[in-house]
């Protein structure tokens, strides 16, 4: 999800400042839906968050590493 959000916030980021904030409440919209939803799937909020903020970033830079060219062999 995080990465879904952040491909399309740099796609909203180039376009037209109103389709832009429009593009921006929608995605904002989308996620507090799909935040909800599992939390009230999971029946905890607060384990949801926390486990979220603690697998993102870290998820996020292994994602962004394998995409690295691997230097001269």
């Amino acid at each position: 999800m995080y990465l879904a959000t952040l491909s399309t916030v740099t796609w909203l980021n180039r376009l037209a400042p109103r389709a832009k904030v429009t593009g921006l409440l929608v995605t904002g919209m989308v996620l507090c839906a799909v935040i909800g939803i599992t939390a009230f799937a999971s029946q905890s909020v607060v384990l949801g968050f926390i486990v979220g903020a603690g697998l993102t970033p870290p998820v996020h830079r292994w994602i962004l590493q394998l995409r690295k060219p691997v230097a001269g062999s």
